[in-house]
């Protein structure tokens, strides 16, 4: 697997990877519980089933963090096939509690040793 690239969206941000894999070997990967589970820990999940599916082509669920203040989120996997029978896979990452804006933006105008380092 490829490094990846971090794009960033206006809320969120993106990830793209490239896989030594064919698309059918990642789909099951990101699809079926069983195989899923392996590296995305179903306590990782607000809810056990897919919110939406595109067979063969992406998933989409929702995540919850494992911290107060618990906000939640929609992870969406898709996966392209490339000219050469690897994988790119892209991991959308996009809050969808209202909480969120809240939390940074009080992150973001706070003092704290680390976010001072940052500046």
């Amino acid at each position: 697997m490829s490094d990846g690239k971090t794009h960033e969206r206006k809320r969120g941000f993106e990830l793209e990877y490239e896989i030594d894999e064919p698309t059918e070997k990642v789909w099951r990967a990101i699809s079926i519980p069983e195989f899923r589970d392996s590296w995305l820990p179903r306590e990782a999940l607000a809810a056990p089933d897919a919110t939406s599916v595109t067979p063969g082509e992406e998933v989409s669920y929702r995540m919850r963090d494992s911290a107060p203040p618990f906000i939640e989120s929609t992870v969406t996997f898709r996966i392209l096939p490339n000219a050469t029978g690897r994988t790119r896979l892209r991991i959308i990452h996009e809050p969808t509690d209202v909480r969120f804006d809240r939390v940074t933006k009080a992150a973001a105008n706070t003092n704290c040793p680390i976010l001072m380092l940052a500046a």
